[in-house]
C-alpha cells in the first residue's frame, strides 16, 4: 500500500465521489482522507455515518476514511502535507495544475481527471428507428443530472445526410420536458437545477451567447429567467469551432451541434480537434463503421454504438483521459495497482542452486579470460545469426576452461 491517500472529489455525485476513492483505496490496504466540495458537505454527513457502519461491521478501525471540509484553502493544506502518500484529484483542468505543482514539492505522485467535452459522432448510415435510438441516447447523455458530468457528450458532429432530421427530433423533444424541482414534482420533471446556481447560470448564458453571435442557432431554450436556478435545456446548431462553447467546458443542459460533416475522416479530424480527451463514442448502422470512426478518436476511453459513460459503468475497466482531461487511471486493476507500491522480486526458485559468478569474470581479474567471457555473453545474447551464437559459445567455453 502506498500509505495514506487524499481525495479531492467535486460535488456533482456527492456519494458516488466518495465511495469510489475510498473503497478502492481500502481494498488496496490504505488509509485516505476525502475532501469533499464545499457544494456537498451536507450530504457528506450521511455518507460519513455510511462508511463509519461499514468500517465498524468489518471489525476495521473507524478512522481508516477521514472527511475533510472546507474551501480552497483547506485543500491546499492537505496536498502540501507530507503525510499524504498519493492524491486523486477530480475538478478542473486550472486547479488540477496547482494542485500538481503543490504535490510536486514533496514529489507526491498525482492522479488527475479533469473534465472533458466528449465528442459523439453519428455516421451517414444512421437512420429510420436507429436513428430514434441514438436520438434518445444523445438527449440522455447532455441532461441527465442536468450535464453536470465530467464524462457526458458535449460536442455532437453529426453526418449531412442526417444532420436536418437529427436537429429536428432533437429539438422536438427537448421542447417537450419539463423543468423545474423535481422533489415537489418527481413523476412529471423532466430536469432539475444547475447546482452553483447564479455562478453557472451566467457563465452558461455567456457561452450560449457567444455561440449564436459567432452563427450558431438556439433550437431550444437558451436563456435563463432570473432568479431561479434553472437553466431550460437547450439545443444548439450550427455551432463554429470558434466559439467557446466549443473549446470550454460546458457542464451545462446545452447540446452543442457542430455544423454537418462531410465524411468519417471529416468527423474524426474535428472531434480531435480539442484540448480535452476524456471520453467518447460513435455510431453507426454498421457496427465495423462505428468500432473503426470510435478506434481513431483522441480519448482515454470510447464507445460503440452506445454513450460513452458505459466505459465508466464497468468498474474493471480503467477511467481516465489524456491531454486537458488529465492523466493516470483509477478503477479497474490499473486504478488499484496505482494505489500500491509495485515492487519488483527476484528469488531462486531451485532452493538447493545459488547464484555465484563464474570464474573467468571473478575479481580480481585474470588476464584475457574475463574479457573473452563478458565478449561470449553478448555475443550469445545479441547475435543475429545461429552461427554467431554458436561461436559466443565456444567463445564461452573457451574462456572457461581453456
Amino acid at each position: 500500500p502506498v500509505g495514506t491517500v487524499l481525495a479531492i472529489v467535486p460535488w456533482n455525485y456527492p456519494f458516488h465521489n466518495v465511495l469510489n476513492p475510498a473503497s478502492a483505496a481500502l481494498a488496496a490496504g490504505n488509509a485516505i482522507i476525502v475532501k469533499v466540495s464545499e457544494y456537498a458537505s451536507w450530504s457528506a454527513r450521511y455518507v460519513a455515518e455510511g462508511v463509519r457502519r461499514c468500517l465498524v461491521a468489518c471489525d476495521a478501525p473507524e478512522d481508516l476514511v477521514q472527511f475533510a471540509h472546507g474551501y480552497a484553502d483547506v485543500g491546499a493544506a492537505l496536498v502540501a502535507s507530507k503525510g499524504v502518500d498519493k492524491i486523486i484529484f477530480v475538478g478542473s483542468p486550472q486547479v488540477g495544475q496547482k494542485v500538481m505543482e503543490a504535490a510536486s514539492r514533496n514529489l507526491t505522485p498525482v492522479v488527475l481527471e479533469l473534465g472533458g467535452k466528449d465528442p459523439f459522432v453519428v455516421c451517414g448510415d444512421v437512420a429510420g428507428a436507429e436513428l430514434d435510438r441514438v436520438v434518445q441516447i444523445a438527449l440522455r447523455g447532455v441532461f441527465q443530472s442536468m450535464g453536470q458530468n465530467c464524462a457526458g457528450p458535449e460536442r455532437f458532429f453529426v453526418a449531412q445526410e442526417v444532420y436536418e432530421e437529427f436537429c429536428t427530433k432533437v429539438a422536438a423533444v427537448t421542447s417537450t420536458l419539463v423543468t423545474g424541482a423535481s422533489l415537489e414534482d418527481p413523476f412529471t420533471v423532466d430536469c432539475g437545477a444547475v447546482t452553483t446556481g447564479t455562478v453557472s447560470l451566467q457563465r452558461l448564458q455567456a457561452l450560449v451567447d457567444d455561440a449564436v453571435a459567432k452563427g450558431a442557432t438556439a433550437l431550444t431554450g437558451g436563456s435563463f429567467e432570473l432568479g431561479t436556478s434553472f437553466y431550460p435545456p437547450t439545443i444548439l446548431r450550427d455551432v463554429p469551432r470558434d466559439a467557446r462553447v466549443a473549446r470550454e467546458e460546458i457542464f451545462g443542459p446545452i447540446m452543442c451541434i457542430f455544423r454537418p460533416t462531410t465524411s468519417d475522416d471529416d468527423a474524426v479530424a474535428r472531434a480531435n480537434d480539442c484540448g480535452f480527451a476524456l471520453s467518447s463514442c460513435a455510431f453507426a448502422a454498421d457496427p465495423t463503421r462505428a468500432t473503426r470512426v470510435a478506434s481513431r478518436l483522441r480519448a482515454g476511453m470510447s464507445s460503440v454504438n452506445d454513450l460513452e459513460g458505459t466505459t465508466y459503468l464497468s468498474q474493471s475497466l480503467p477511467f481516465g483521459g489524456i491531454g486537458l482531461s488529465g492523466f493516470d487511471r483509477f478503477a479497474g486493476p490499473e486504478g488499484l495497482r496505482g494505489l500500491c507500491n509495485l515492487r519488483s522480486v527476484c528469488e531462486d526458485k531451485i532452493s538447493f542452486l545459488r547464484t555465484a559468478i563464474p570464474g573467468p569474470v571473478q575479481y580480481p581479474a585474470k588476464g584475457r579470460k574475463p574479457h573473452l567471457f563478458a565478449h561470449g555473453i553478448v555475443e550469445l545474447f545479441y547475435g543475429a545469426t545461429l552461427s554467431s551464437k554458436l561461436h559466443a559459445i565456444l567463445t564461452i567455453i573457451k574462456a572457461s576452461f581453456f
